[in-house]
């Protein structure tokens, strides 16, 4: 069901529904699509044009099947969560693969969550990860990054500095990568919208700028593109992330101190999806520690201090975990797990709708 206003706890009111709130994301997205036309032509576009199909059909099919409902595609998620998953592949990705990536990222990332609103986990990035997991010699494999024959446009000399250039435009990396410029614009864009926040996307790229300072003596490579892209557009996907101002700070930093832990260690390409995801696992815990004060109840700061420093332990241990795991090749194992959970949980929470529906209906006998 559409509604015309949403309703923010407890008293405001704001003519806002949430086809509109995608609507702008969507915009925000828009001119980096126009970029990688003019990398690589029509290729891109028909990665994009597959994911965002694939997340489309999808969305529509299990939505009806699961929830009855035929018109959930029109509040504009499902593009997004398509966009977002072609903005994080290679250029030249199979295009049947593209499609069971943008399938799983709708099933496995929100569906099966309960739908709108309810996914702990980044919808894009667990479908870029099934796909990671189910094509791995393809995902991995140099071809569908770069082909010379297909380049539509190299550069762009616009400024007479080379650095500017590429901050507009580089045809290198991941679809959504190719214009740092147009990804600031979009997250200024989002900003002044009131889409997101500025605290993720800030202390993420202060704690990962501070420890690139701290580690300067190491050879840490990173896609600046792919920073912004998951600092910008991923980090701050609302059911996923944090919900307080200074638990979107702390989840911030934490998305960039794990970032470089990972590439420190050695995980060249998952850094961000890694970060974000298992950051994503740990949204209730912060949610928790950086809870508001209640008020007339005084504000145990030691105890809220040994918390925070519980839940830091906890993420760094996970996040060498999973480390440990990717070089042994067992992330595909997580995923399988992952989706054994999925569905367990689905078919419990159907169970209790059952129950209660049931126990409701004898209650009126």
């Amino acid at each position: 069901m559409q509604y015309n206003k949403t309703i923010y706890a407890p008293f405001v009111r704001k003519d806002d529904s949430t086809s509109k709130v995608m609507t702008d994301v969507i915009l925000a997205l828009l001119p980096c699509v126009v970029m990688s036309y003019l990398a690589f032509g029509y290729v891109p576009l028909m990665v994009v044009l597959v994911a965002v199909g694939s997340a489309l059909v999808t969305e529509f099919i299990f939505s009806a099947i699961f929830f009855k409902q035929t018109d959930s595609v029109s509040d504009g998620s499902a593009i997004i969560t398509g966009l977002l998953l072609a903005f994080t592949i290679a250029p030249f990705t199979p295009l049947h693969i593209v499609a069971f990536g943008g399938a799983m990222a709708v099933l496995f990332g929100k569906l099966l969550w309960g739908g709108l609103g309810r996914n702990i986990f980044n919808p894009a990035l667990v479908g870029r990860e099934f796909m990671t997991v189910f094509f791995p010699v393809v995902m991995t494999s140099r071809t569908i990054w770069y082909d010379k024959t297909a380049v539509n446009l190299q550069e762009i000399n616009i400024f007479g500095d080379n650095f500017f250039n590429e901050l507009f435009f580089r045809a290198s990396g991941a679809i959504g990568e190719y214009s740092i410029f147009f990804l600031v614009l979009g997250g200024l864009f989002l900003l002044l919208k009131r889409r997101i926040s500025w605290h993720i996307p800030f202390a993420l790229l202060v704690a990962f700028t501070a420890l690139l300072f701290i580690f300067s003596g190491y050879n840490i490579q990173f896609s600046l593109g792919g920073l912004l892209l998951g600092a910008i557009f991923m980090a701050t996907d609302m059911p996923s992330s944090a919900s307080t101002s200074n638990g979107k700070l702390y989840y911030g930093a934490m998305i960039g101190v794990v970032a470089v832990i990972c590439i420190l260690n050695d995980v060249r390409y998952e850094y961000m999806s890694y970060s974000i995801l298992l950051l994503n696992a740990f949204t209730k815990p912060i949610d928790w520690v950086f809870r508001p004060k209640v008020w007339g109840q005084k504000l145990d700061i030691m105890t809220r201090l040994w918390q925070a420093l519980s839940v830091t332990g906890g993420i760094v241990m996970v996040a060498f975990a999973v480390i440990y795991i990717h070089h042994l090749g067992g992330i595909m194992y997580l995923v399988f797990i992952y989706i054994a959970f999925c569905i367990v949980w689905f078919i419990a929470k159907e169970m209790r709708n059952i129950e209660v529906i049931l126990t409701f209906s004898n209650r009126k006998k």
